[in-house]
């Protein structure tokens, strides 16, 4: 049996898996006492893509200095809302 692709819009092919090559990945999965398959309620528990937010806030361009914001983006995820709340304690102190 030749082996199906799937061609995406780019063009690149991915070969796709065999019925055996299924039926065997399938097979270890059963047999690993680590893993099951998930069903319908637990399926539709998992979240896709990005939070929903505030609706209170506004895409701006911002120039900052480099040493600023190497530092907020070496604290990690969620550099962009430390900057907003640094920029909202400021306010509320000098204005």
């Amino acid at each position: 049996m030749e082996a199906k692709h799937l061609t995406l819009n780019s063009g690149r092919k991915i070969r796709l898996n065999t019925p055996e090559e299924d039926a065997a990945i399938n097979a270890g999965i059963a047999a690993d006492p680590d893993t099951y398959e998930m069903g319908p309620a637990e399926f539709k528990q998992l979240r896709r893509g990005r939070p929903l937010g505030s609706g209170t806030k506004t895409q701006v361009t911002l120039r900052l200095d480099v040493d600023v914001l190497e530092k907020f983006r070496a604290s990690g995820d969620g550099w962009q809302t430390r900057i907003n709340e640094a920029l909202k304690s400021w306010v509320r102190t000098h204005v």
